[in-house]
Order: C-alpha cells, then sequence, then structure tokens
C-alpha cells in the first residue's frame, strides 16, 4: 500500500506516473474515482502527459474495457483483470484489498480519513505500508 499525499499537484498529474510505473512492471492498473469529472481530467492526462509515449487506458463499461492495461472506473471493480489499483479520489474502499498493490492518492481534505486507513492496516498482516509526499516537485518517502 502507497499512500501518496498531495499538496502541489492533482491527481490527475500523480496518476500518469503512477501508470507508467505501473506498465513498466508488467502490470495493469485500475484508476478508481468516483466523480466522472475527475475521471475526464485523468483521462485527458494519460493522452497527454508524455506524449512521446501514449498510456493506453478505457473507461469501464466498454466493449473493450477487459483488454485495456489501464482502465478508468467509477468503482472498485477490476474488469480488465488488474492486479495494482489506484485510488484517486482519495476515498478508501475496502475492495482494494483484493489488489497486489494500492496506490492511495489523497490531499488535505482527507488527511484524517486517511490516518485511519494507515490504522487499519496494522491489523492485515503483511501489509506494507509506504508514505510519500510531494517535496518541491519530487516524491520523498516519508514516515
Amino acid at each position: 500500500m502507497d499512500f501518496y499525499q498531495l499538496s502541489q499537484d492533482g491527481p490527475e498529474q500523480v496518476v500518469p506516473l503512477l501508470a507508467r510505473a505501473s506498465l513498466q512492471a508488467g502490470e495493469r492498473l485500475l484508476v478508481v474515482a468516483e466523480d466522472a469529472q475527475l475521471r475526464s481530467a485523468i483521462d485527458a492526462a494519460l493522452w497527454d502527459a508524455h506524449p512521446e509515449a501514449f498510456l493506453a487506458h478505457g473507461e469501464e463499461g466498454t466493449t473493450h474495457a477487459a483488454r485495456q492495461p489501464i482502465l478508468l472506473a467509477s468503482a472498485c471493480t477490476s474488469d480488465n483483470g488488474a492486479k495494482y489499483c489506484v485510488l484517486a479520489d482519495g476515498q478508501w474502499r475496502d475492495e482494494a484489498n483484493g489488489f497486489a498493490r494500492v496506490f492511495l492518492v489523497f490531499g488535505d481534505e482527507r488527511i484524517e480519513e486517511t490516518r485511519g486507513v494507515w490504522r487499519m492496516l496494522d491489523s492485515i498482516e503483511g501489509a506494507n505500508r509506504h508514505f510519500w509526499k510531494q517535496d518541491g516537485g519530487k516524491w520523498r518517502e516519508g514516515p
């Protein structure tokens, strides 16, 4: 479980970085955001983030959703067989426990909720947690 606390960028800037790393690891990715506008912003960012290396993706409920290496969805259901999941709206979902790796991307408005998720993971044997925070233009691992 990787916690990504946003301090200057929004999820639409961070998700393409996580998506690229997931694909480089040979994994499919599910990107979850309940809000359609956030999914739309992430969709646009996946097209534009790195024009030299398009990040192929699709939306839930489409004909070819199962074939997409990156799938954008409103719920934590992996129609593309993803083992990695980004909770791009900062909202924890218990279904995320079924993924091999989860990235929780959150802003200041969800700090208390995220602390609760961190504590909840104490009770899960074998759960590894990492906390990342933006420091200038870079990400650094923190306590």
